[in-house]
């Protein structure tokens, strides 16, 4: 037990250190050109290695010290050691670096996410917190029939209250132009009603707020799975619905591929939709772990919500 301490302790600690180090390196050469980047970057990875190899060689020697006074003090160290940088690591310093590793390896697709991510960050500090907290305290009542309705069909419960507040603010109503109840349902799919009422085993009344909670979570799971899982394109298929011959024959008509090139050509349609639910799904997130709405201007709140992450992109932590 005791080598394998040693063993595992140093590679936590080391693999954290690493993460971090690449995370300053890529944010350090990001302002570069492409040339120097590419270049400072391989120069500062030829460092990390020599670093890596220096620190190993200091570790061998101060474990042969330690190893002659207590045979348990080189594992207790290393634990210790190993312990400081995992209870560091649960920071948001670490979760910064994490997010810049990440968007150096994934490329394209990992900018264009945290971009998205950031448009939800930002309608968060733009939004009424105080109106916020209160739609939330109108969800409680609701906030176990939708979840049942989420797990039923595998959509992620916080984003499917988020759509509850977009929609109907928790205030179950008829609208102007044909929603009705929580989530201000219009025309849903007919597969999605089929599947309900057979799931239910009724027929549906969509006054009926647990129905219309689960007619909500089908449509929204049919949507996502057409858009490939994608969140932003499922929430946006969800609101579009069959308008036009839906999003799906909007984005073959431009060429379109994700959310970022399908938004030029939505004219009338509303492009922000994803965004609004998102940024609700966060503040529920916040609500439900905290019991609050900080500020994201205040102090180190910016960085405490982006390790918190947004419903959809990233898991819940805890």
């Amino acid at each position: 037990m005791r080598r394998g301490a040693e063993v595992a302790a140093p590679l936590t600690t080391a693999l954290l250190g690493m993460i971090v180090a690449l995370g300053w390196l890529a944010d350090a050469v990001a302002g570069a050109g492409p040339w120097w980047r590419l270049l400072l970057f391989a120069g500062g990875v030829l460092g990390l290695g020599l670093g890596a190899a220096a620190l190993l060689r200091a570790w061998l020697g101060a474990r042969r010290w330690l190893a002659q006074r207590a045979t348990v003090l080189p594992a207790a160290v290393a634990a210790a050691v190993a312990a400081l940088a995992l209870w560091l690591a649960s920071g948001p310093a670490f979760h910064a670096q994490v997010e810049n590793l990440r968007a150096l390896v994934g490329g394209r697709a990992e900018t264009e996410r945290l971009t998205l991510a950031h448009q939800v960050y930002a309608a968060y500090r733009r939004a009424d917190l105080g109106a916020l907290a209160r739609v939330l305290e109108r969800a409680r009542v609701y906030e176990p029939t939708v979840h049942e309705a989420a797990a039923a069909y595998g959509v992620d419960a916080e984003v499917l209250m988020g759509v509850g507040a977009a929609e109907s603010a928790f205030y179950p109503r008829d609208s102007a132009d044909g929603g009705r109840g929580l989530f201000q349902i219009t025309a849903p799919p007919a597969e999605a009603v089929a599947d309900v009422r057979r799931r239910l085993g009724v027929e549906l009344d969509a006054l009926n707020q647990r129905h219309n909670a689960f007619l909500a979570a089908a449509t929204l799971r049919r949507y996502l799975d057409e858009m490939h899982g994608d969140p932003f394109l499922g929430l946006l298929a969800y609101n579009i619905g069959p308008r036009n011959g839906g999003l799906r024959a909007i984005m073959e008509q431009y060429g379109a591929r994700d959310f970022a090139t399908i938004q030029p050509y939505l004219n009338t349609l509303p492009r922000d939709y994803p965004i609004r639910v998102l940024s609700a799904a966060l503040a529920y997130r916040l609500w439900r772990t905290e019991g609050r709405l900080p500020r994201y201007e205040d102090g180190w709140n910016a960085l405490h919500i982006q390790s918190v992450g947004v419903p959809g992109l990233t898991l819940a932590r805890g």
